[in-house]
């Protein structure tokens, strides 16, 4: 009970006021790199040619998500750039209020986002680093990876909660 309380208050508080706008912005972006990202040779030489192409290959790339993953693969690739926005705003937000005394907290999302690049259609943030083939290896087209990255960041807005509350039980 008392997880599922701080999970919804960490999520109503990136959308809150100004903080909204910074957690679409956030959660866009992400969206928009993940996806170049699932197919990085493309995205290149298509934002290479001219950098207008930019929702074309956005476009196209979520297309070849959802015909390779379905619409699972889709709703979870927007899930995950979703719940990376909230994770983030919500962690500068913290950082904002209690200075790096909480900077570890970045830390633990870290491992998130670069094991969870995987939540597009190809290996996401992975290929940049050169692990491009360990999709090949997943089950499901990818859908496991995926359902785990969306879990890791639930656990990670679950163990913050509002950044503006303290968490210190009494």
């Amino acid at each position: 009970m008392k997880y599922r309380k701080a999970l919804r208050d960490g999520i109503k508080a990136a959308f809150k006021g100004k903080t909204a706008l910074k957690t679409l912005a956030v959660s866009s972006v992400f969206y928009i790199l993940v996806t170049l990202a699932s197919f990085p040779q493309y995205s290149l030489q298509l934002l290479g040619r001219n950098i207008l192409y930019l929702d074309e290959a956005v476009v196209s790339l979520t297309f070849n998500t959802f015909s390779s993953a379905g619409a699972l693969g889709l709703g979870l690739t927007v899930a995950y750039s979703v719940l990376t926005g909230v994770a983030l705003v919500n962690i500068v937000e913290k950082l904002r209020i209690s200075g790096l005394a909480s900077s570890k907290d970045l830390a633990t999302i870290i491992p998130g986002l670069t094991a969870a690049g995987c939540a597009s259609c190809g290996v996401g943030i992975l290929a940049f680093i050169g692990l491009g083939g360990t999709l090949a290896l997943m089950p499901f087209n990818g859908n496991l990876i995926r359902v785990l990255a969306v879990g890791l960041l639930l656990g990670v807005i679950t163990k913050n909660g509002d950044p503006t509350t303290c968490l210190i039980d009494e």
